[in-house]
C-alpha cells in the first residue's frame, strides 16, 4: 500500500466516523490557527506565490478568462434570482 492510498482510506474512513462537514470545520479551525501564529501577511503572501505560478503555467490572460467567466456566473445568478422572485 502506497502512502497516498493509506491516507485516501484513512480520510474515507474519517469522513465515514464524523461525516464530510468534519473537513470544513477543522480546516477554518487550521486557518483560524496560522493567521493568529503567522498573522494575515502569511495569507497574502501564499496568495503572490500561488498568483506567480498560475502566471507562468498559463499566461496573464488567463486571469482575464476566468474574470470574464465568473462575472457572466454572477450574472446568471442575479437573472435566475430575479425570475424566482
Amino acid at each position: 500500500m502506497t502512502v497516498r492510498e493509506a491516507g485516501r482510506r484513512g480520510g474515507e474512513t474519517v469522513k465515514k466516523k464524523y461525516g464530510p462537514g468534519y473537513f470544513s470545520e477543522i480546516g477554518g479551525k487550521g486557518g483560524h490557527t496560522l493567521k493568529a501564529t503567522r498573522g494575515p501577511e502569511y495569507f497574502s503572501e501564499i496568495g503572490k506565490k500561488g498568483g506567480q505560478s498560475v502566471k507562468k503555467k498559463y499566461g496573464v490572460e488567463h486571469f482575464s478568462t476566468i474574470g470574464q467567466k465568473g462575472g457572466q456566473k454572477v450574472k446568471e445568478l442575479i437573472d435566475k434570482a430575479k425570475k424566482a422572485e
